[in-house]
């Protein structure tokens, strides 16, 4: 990907680079802890990616810009990837790529057969991570997935001892197959995993391997059997992720392309420390003020009992966005921006990402079902009054 510095020369080239950089430094150093993290201020202690090594030095240029410059460039190679097995979704790969960067988890809606559960299994493929697949039922319980203790006789004493079995969520990738079909004890088993990046089993507290992402899928007409995802459950995921129907001409494609011969196997384009190293890079994105302002107004709006919220809000919201809905879209802008190449987060990029923050923070009342108002048209409503003003 060409970098727009790239096509400036001369003295300007230089003097706005520089200024570039000094825009990096005055946001955030990189051993500094975020303020915008979402993540407790304990499991920022434990996590592995402060415990590293001082001494590993990192594979990213030592320039931000640079640096940018080249996350662009893994994904771009990342999209390229993926093409070959996924036909169109270039917006969904796009949100599933913020989410990946910014430390994020997304959960992706949409009817079955539109290749949700590939499309996860291929980011494993593409990025050199452990992947597991866990596929949610009725029966699944707790221990299925954190894993539990087991009777072992010891080797060297030959006494039987409780071992610890590690479950599928001890994995850099996991996908949640149809998470709203197991009842809600098994759903509120990847709650602590999800926003501290641990696992508590019997007494015990295990840390998760980093980086940590959990995808999940759900499907949004089947409710027979299905256990609706809990509003705490719902705000863990990032992203919102609809996944809809192709077009006539991809549609055509995909059937040109899937039924002849097998698909070839994706290339590996990064490792689990480099997506660190980039997740790192996205917090130190520079954010303007007015960013901030813009993002705590549209959050604050979304809520019913606030004096700033419309009378129209009040009329159809039962509940609106929390706080970590403000941190989410600041941090997805910054992926947003990165990812495309940009040194600073903007307007732009929080209004392309706060339909996937907000649709499942903002709870409808009877009144909005009643006029068709579903939460996703709220936020785009309030996005469209709020650049009016």
């Amino acid at each position: 990907m060409e970098s727009s510095l790239d096509k400036i020369t001369g003295a300007g080239s230089v003097l706005h680079r520089y200024s570039t950089k000094a825009n990096f430094m005055a946001s955030a150093p990189a051993d500094t802890p975020d303020p915008e993290d979402p993540l407790p201020d304990d499991e920022a202690q434990d996590s592995p990616e402060k415990s590293q090594a001082p001494a590993e030095e990192s594979s990213l240029p030592p320039d931000d810009v640079a640096a940018i410059d080249e996350l662009g460039k893994v994904y771009q190679g990342l999209r390229e990837e993926l093409a070959k097995v996924i036909i169109g979704q270039e917006d969904v790969v796009e949100q599933l790529a913020i989410c990946l960067f910014s430390r994020g988890h997304a959960l992706l809606m949409g009817v079955p057969g539109l290749a949700k559960t590939l499309l996860v299994s291929s980011v494993g493929e593409c990025m050199d991570l452990s992947f597991s697949r866990i596929q949610f039922t009725p029966d699944l319980m707790p221990a299925d997935i954190t894993g539990t203790d087991i009777i072992q006789e010891s080797a060297v004493t030959g006494k039987r001892e409780f071992e610890y079995i590690k479950g599928p969520v001890f994995a850099n990738l996991l996908l949640a197959d149809e998470i709203n079909r197991a009842p809600a004890k098994t759903q509120s088993a990847l709650l602590e995993a999800m926003q501290e990046n641990k696992v508590t089993a019997l007494g015990h507290t295990y840390d998760l391997d980093q980086p940590f992402f959990v995808l999940a899928t759900q499907n949004p007409i089947e409710q027979e059997g299905t256990y609706p995802l809990p509003e705490a459950q719902l705000d863990r995921f990032m992203f919102l992720v609809e996944v809809d129907y192709p077009s006539e001409d991809e549609e055509r494609r995909i059937a040109r392309e899937t039924t002849g011969v097998d698909r070839n196997r994706l290339n590996a384009l990064i490792t689990g420390r480099e997506v660190i190293e980039f997740q790192k890079l996205v917090r130190r994105v520079p954010v303007p003020d007015h960013i901030y302002d813009y993002a705590v107004e549209l959050v604050r709006k979304t809520r019913p009992n606030s004096d700033d919220a419309p009378s129209w809000i009040k009329e159809y919201v039962g509940w609106g966005a929390g706080p970590r809905a403000v941190q989410y879209l600041v941090l997805g802008a910054k992926g947003r921006a990165a990812l495309r190449g940009n040194y600073m987060a903007s307007l732009e990029d929080i209004e392309a990402v706060a339909v996937p923050v907000l649709t499942h923070r903002v709870i409808t009342n009877f009144a909005a079902e009643s006029q068709g108002m579903t939460s996703k048209r709220v936020v785009e409503r309030l996005i469209e009054e709020m650049r009016e003003d």
